[in-house]
C-alpha cells in the first residue's frame, strides 16, 4: 500500500478545512464552491477514497495514528522486514549461451 507523506496529508486537509468555513459562509458563490468540491477531489485521489467526507476521515485517521495501525484499520497487511533486492536482475540472455 502506497501512502501519502503526513505532512502532505495535513497540508491538504488544512486547505479543505479553510474552504468548507468559506463555502459555508457564502454558498451562493460558484467560485468558492468550485474550489472546495476541488480541495474535497483532492484528498480523495490523496487517500484512495471515493467521496470527501470518507477521505476527511480516512486522512485526519491517518494523521493520527501510526503508519502500521492505519494500514491495518485499512484491511491491508504491513510488509516489515520483507525482501531486499541486492543488486540488479541477472541477464538471462548471457546465462544461456
Amino acid at each position: 500500500m502506497l501512502l501519502p507523506a503526513k505532512a502532505e496529508v495535513a497540508r491538504q486537509l488544512r486547505r479543505y478545512r479553510a474552504w468548507e468555513r468559506v463555502m459555508l459562509a457564502s454558498p451562493q458563490d460558484r467560485e468558492v464552491r468550485s474550489t472546495f468540491e476541488d480541495s474535497g477531489y483532492t484528498l480523495c485521489v490523496l487517500m484512495g477514497k471515493r467521496c470527501a467526507r470518507e477521505a476527511v476521515d480516512a486522512a485526519e485517521r491517518y494523521l493520527r495514528t501510526s503508519l502500521v495501525t492505519y494500514v491495518r484499520e485499512q484491511g491491508g497487511r504491513p510488509r516489515l522486514g520483507g525482501t531486499v533486492r541486492q543488486g540488479p536482475p541477472t541477464d538471462r540472455r548471457s546465462a544461456r549461451q
